[in-house]
């Protein structure tokens, strides 16, 4: 697919003037030297890119397994945390935007993978699948993600794929862009980062963003615990090997945050609550179910028997959610939500048993299957440096600081003391 690359170069005389002498100076070069190289050679001190790198689903322990040599090693030489507990709920959309917003999904607005706000949307659902929905940016102006806070700033920035990056937030885009698409090769998504930083300078981004969904999908379909899971990680593992090969190569010593925006518990068929036995499916809209259900109740209606005791399950009034999920107040908040124990799933009817996959998340952001992965390797970061845990609200906040961007308050109460700390180098 050819890239949608955005880009906001006016040419003039004098620009034109300065492209010619580069081109001389290139030409002049040993031929034994590549273009790209050149470009990157004297890539400027003061313009460190950073890379925020999300492999969707990709659980903290999975880097134990001795299938991912190229993490293991950047984790080992940089800074690594145990386990980074995801925000409530644990899926994909509302962390990707908590991690470059570092609000709950709650303050940021994009409190689930299917939503409803009847301002936006009155007669159906947002969702990640609709693409009309997903660049409709009324959903995401809740929020300020970094590319827009950098942009701001005169910071470049460029992304390869992330949750929000479509849509003209708050009427910026990202300089650089490209429409998601899963069947771009992992590959080819790391040449389109390398080609963005052999830019010349003054249009080459500084702060940039990759992804990679693979990790979950197969958590998804085939569980956590698969050989096909294994041979996943391996996949993923060597995109990452590929960037930092390309980087070592043009002599670009880029600052590397990997995370990921939460981990995945093994389901089965065999473990479900089925909403409609528990009270009358007339008597609800069900929004979104799994791991965890939002419940709308139809007017009129008595729901309250959600909210007796239930093996694997409980349920809470919006207003009632307890204060550790940070969730329940942003209007588009189901009225009721149930979060299932782990490895249980929440479904409407028995007819739904077979979307029942081997793996799933969305549970409890606390618990250990959730936990997400954070590693920071460059020359800004600690080497060695071991945290236990984190929470994913900081991850913004220290990208920014590492940037030298200005950012508003937001949930993460991390002072630059504390990155220095945990994270930096003095």
């Amino acid at each position: 697919m050819a890239a949608k690359d955005y880009r906001k170069i006016q040419f003039n005389p004098i620009i034109s003037a300065i492209f010619c002498i580069l081109l001389l100076f290139i030409l002049s070069v040993p031929a034994f030297l590549s273009d790209r190289a050149v470009a990157a050679s004297s890539y400027p001190k003061n313009k460190t890119p950073l890379i925020l790198i999300s492999i969707d689903g990709f659980r903290a322990d999975y880097i134990k397994r001795g299938v991912t040599p190229h993490l293991l090693a950047l984790a080992n030489n940089g800074t690594y945390a145990k386990i980074m507990h995801p925000s409530f709920p644990s899926i994909t959309f509302p962390n990707h935007y908590t991690l470059v917003t570092g609000l709950y999904p709650d303050h940021h607005g994009i409190v689930g993978n299917t939503m409803d706000d009847m301002a936006i949307k009155p007669d159906d659902h947002f969702k990640m699948s609709d693409h009309q929905a997903v660049v409709d940016h009324r959903w995401w102006d809740e929020a300020e993600p970094l590319w827009v806070t950098a942009e701001k700033q005169g910071i470049v920035s460029a992304t390869m794929f992330w949750p929000g990056s479509e849509a003209d937030i708050h009427g910026i885009r990202p300089e650089m862009w490209r429409r998601f698409n899963g069947h771009v090769p992992f590959s080819e998504r790391v040449d389109q980062v390398i080609s963005w930083l052999d830019y010349p300078s003054s249009h080459r981004p500084q702060f940039v963003t990759l992804y990679f969904e693979n990790v979950d999908h197969i958590g998804h379909v085939y569980g956590p615990d698969s050989p096909e899971m294994n041979e996943n990680l391996t996949k993923v593992d060597q995109a990452i090997g590929q960037l930092v090969q390309e980087l070592t190569h043009r002599h670009i010593n880029a600052n590397l945050v990997i995370v990921s925006d939460h981990g995945m518990a093994a389901t089965a068929s065999d473990r479900a609550i089925i909403l409609n036995k528990v009270i009358p499916s007339s008597r609800y809209r069900l929004i979104t179910s799994g791991a965890y259900a939002g419940i709308e109740p139809a007017a009129g209606q008595d729901i309250s028997a959600l909210f007796r005791h239930h093996d694997h399950m409980q349920c809470w009034p919006k207003n009632q959610i307890p204060p550790y999920l940070h969730y329940g107040h942003n209007p588009r908040v189901p009225s009721v939500i149930c979060i299932a124990d782990v490895g249980w799933s929440i479904i409407g009817s028995e007819n739904a048993m077979g979307h029942i996959h081997r793996g799933n998340h969305g549970y409890d952001n606390m618990t250990p299957e959730m936990g997400a992965l954070f590693i920071a390797n460059g020359p800004a970061f600690k080497r060695h440096a071991v945290i236990d845990t984190m929470d994913n609200i900081d991850v913004q906040p220290l990208v920014a600081h590492v940037l030298g961007v200005k950012i508003a308050k937001g949930d993460s109460n991390i002072t630059p003391k504390d990155m220095d700390a945990r994270f930096l180098i003095h």
